[in-house]
């Protein structure tokens, strides 16, 4: 009988996340255009569910993985990745999964929850127009600043459950001066790693639901790979005012569900 109980409930949550499905969608076609992983649409989604910050998190990161693997596989069937550029971002990424995925359980959720909201606040103010970018159609990469890149996605979703890709974007662009949409590349490629790595982490301590994330996944992954096919369809223009509201949005509502948390007791 005891057993049943977390069956149940799994299956009571998968069957509430059945109205929540068009939004993986969603998840998907942002993580396929912006080089996100979906945790954006995730986290929220998933507390929205009842479940706690931690297992929130968690089950996101799962969920990232087949997202961010829909849209990596389009850009590898184009031929749009520089190895070596994703060999380094790769390398960060991991590295950085492996790390914090382990510092998570040490903070209460609320914290969790005002670290997105800083987070994406700094962001909002960070993104510049096109024409403030250089404009590089052959840019020299440096591996080592791909490398601490990475290393950025990977504390972003071991610690949070975020891909990172709104925070490597911008790093990549205004930093080493890398188009933006093959920053975008590199981004989806570095959240598929760390997010692979961080998510093996949360199963095996439990944190992680796996049927969830999969559900979720599997229906974002369909959207990534379509959207990730057309990326060079968007101009640099639309894609830095997205990834602008996006991150206003996201703060916004992290620091609501922060003070909301904080207010109710410790997550």
């Amino acid at each position: 009988m005891l057993e049943s109980d977390p069956l149940r409930q799994i299956a009571w949550m998968l069957s509430s996340l059945l109205l929540y499905l068009p939004l993986g969608l969603l998840a998907g076609l942002l993580s396929g255009v912006l080089g996100i992983g979906g945790g954006l649409v995730f986290s929220p989604l998933l507390l929205l569910a009842g479940l706690d910050p931690h297992q929130a998190l968690a089950t996101s990161t799962l969920a990232i993985v087949p997202t961010t693997l829909g849209g990596t596989w389009a850009h590898l069937r184009n031929r749009s990745l520089p190895w070596h550029g994703g060999l380094a971002i790769v390398l960060g990424a991991g590295i950085g999964a492996g790390l914090f995925s382990q510092v998570g359980p040490m903070l209460h959720g609320w914290m969790l929850l005002a670290m997105q909201a800083l987070m994406y606040g700094g962001l909002s103010l960070s993104f510049r127009s096109s024409s403030a970018q250089a404009a590089i159609d052959t840019p020299k990469l440096n591996m080592a600043g791909l490398a601490a890149t990475g290393m950025v996605a990977g504390m972003s979703i071991g610690l949070l459950g975020l891909g990172g890709g709104l925070v490597m974007v911008p790093l990549m662009v205004q930093l080493m001066l890398v188009p933006i949409h093959l920053a975008i590349r590199f981004s989806t490629l570095a959240v598929l790693t760390s997010a692979s790595i961080a998510s093996t982490t949360f199963l095996l301590d439990g944190r992680a639901l796996l049927p969830i994330g999969l559900a979720l996944g599997a229906t974002a992954a369909v959207a990534a790979n379509w959207s990730a096919a057309r990326l060079d369809r968007i101009s640099d223009t639309q894609l830095t005012w997205l990834l602008r509201a996006l991150t206003l949005l996201l703060a916004l509502d992290s620091a609501r569900r922060a003070l909301a948390l904080l207010l109710t007791g410790p997550g």
